[in-house]
């Protein structure tokens, strides 16, 4: 079953012609539309299904810079600062707040991972983090008696956005500046004249242009794979549940048993990091060496597994022409079953973790595909083979939080503007030059 979300209307008529054309509808697609056409640029987001359907509207909603990957953290700390800003100057609600975000722990090794990472990236990166002793992480904790609570962290410039409200409402803030938006469209593929775009092939007809930014999420490996650029990205399936409205637990919570989010009903998400899926595909064979590192460093938490993902959808074998359907309109939404093992796991770990609460129920479950990269770390970058084609893809579990940022930047790259943060790395070449593969925090 599809999480809710906020659903927007499509503009009637496809533009001949852009400045610029958005393939992918989720929360780094609307925000590169969005900053684009607040510079004046007309802007066109193409999506094959609707706003925000994937995992924009799937993920917990955090907003974070606490045990990021030091890469990432001075995106993280764009992204926070255009979440205020957007939600102030868009004029909707996108479900944001600093509520700040708690992780508690048994694990003394665990702890002293979480100081190492204050003391070396969070302070230098100005990142506002606490330690937190055992008396303070039990106050968080209260209710929780089935385990000794060591300490904590509290991240308190950290918070959560709305999946549902947050991915439509930059859309239609993109809408204002002039952007049109285009669902049950699908691109087909690109139109390219002397090694640079000049339009996409959409399911409705040609959009002439001469940038184009593909943020297509899962999709975007097989969609770049048409035109001879291998990006390695393979997908995770992760399984989540929401709960009744429930009192007097923190608004968002890390423990070792599973990850709490509360939502604006009062209920809560609960998931775990890090934990899921990864299907055996003819994509996932294709990149297998790349990701070996990452498998290797998260054997545990990863399980393997068969499915008709082998034989339909993004990571299968593909080939389509541009006048013909393609496997974008084939399956418009991504919508896993939730696995029945995982959300019991999850539901029991919950109630082991509270066992005061009473009847803990599971109003909603879902399944979402994560797309990663070797490293957990996004490629925002200009595709040199291509003049004019931008990638923003392989957020790895973090596109949600980092996706006002990463549109501002993916944004940049197409106007030539000075880009917000350091582009390096997220360069696309990094899988291809040689580069040491440094597998980053979930």
């Amino acid at each position: 079953m599809s999480p809710s979300i906020l659903r927007v209307r499509s503009d009637y008529k496809l533009p001949e012609q852009a400045d610029a054309v958005i393939i992918g509808g989720g929360i780094v697609g609307v925000s590169t539309a969005y900053f684009l056409a607040k510079r004046g640029l007309s802007v066109v987001i193409l999506e094959k299904g609707y706003i925000g359907g994937e995992q924009s509207s799937r993920n917990w909603g955090w907003c974070r810079q606490q045990n990021r990957d030091a890469r990432e953290l001075p995106l993280s700390g764009l992204s926070m600062r255009l979440w205020d800003e957007m939600a102030r100057d868009i004029g909707r609600d996108l479900g944001f707040q600093r509520c700040g975000l708690y992780y508690a722990s048994d694990d003394l090794k665990q702890l002293a991972t979480w100081e190492a990472w204050g003391a070396q990236h969070g302070r230098p990166f100005g990142v506002r983090t606490r330690m937190l002793d055992a008396k303070e992480a039990e106050s968080v904790m209260r209710g929780s008696t089935t385990r000794k609570w060591l300490g904590g962290v509290h991240s308190m410039d950290d918070g959560t956005a709305d999946p549902a409200l947050a991915a439509p409402g930059i859309a239609e803030g993109a809408r204002a500046f002039g952007a049109t938006i285009h669902q049950d469209c699908a691109a087909r593929g690109l139109d390219i004249s002397n090694g640079a775009i000049s339009g996409v092939f959409t399911e409705k007809g040609l959009v002439r242009t001469g940038a184009v930014v593909c943020a297509g999420g899962a999709w975007a490996s097989a969609f770049c794979r048409r035109h001879g650029i291998s990006f390695p990205q393979a997908s995770v399936r992760a399984s989540v549940l929401r709960t009744p409205p429930i009192e007097g637990l923190a608004p968002a919570l890390a423990t070792p048993e599973c990850t709490l989010t509360r939502r604006p009903d009062g209920g809560y998400i609960v998931a775990i990091s890090g934990k899921g899926t990864l299907e055996l595909t003819p994509q996932g064979l294709r990149y297998a060496r790349d990701f070996m590192p990452m498998f290797v460093k998260r054997l545990k938490a990863v399980e393997i597994g068969v499915g008709r993902s082998f034989f339909r959808g993004p990571e299968a074998l593909n080939r389509w022409e541009f006048d013909e359907k393609s496997p974008f309109e084939q399956i418009r939404v991504l919508d896993p079953a939730p696995d029945q093992k995982a959300i019991n796991y999850l539901l029991d770990s919950f109630k082991r973790l509270y066992p005061a609460l009473p009847g803990i129920t599971v109003s909603q479950a879902w399944g979402a595909y994560i797309d990663s990269t070797p490293d957990a770390v996004p490629v925002i970058s200009p595709v040199g083979r291509i003049q004019g084609f931008v990638l923003a893809a392989g957020f790895s579990g973090h596109g949600f939080g980092l996706g006002p940022g990463a549109g501002q930047l993916a944004a940049s790259m197409v106007t030539g503007d000075a880009p917000p943060v350091d582009p390096t790395p997220f360069r696309y070449s990094r899988f291809g030059d040689g580069s040491k593969v440094k597998v980053g925090a979930i």
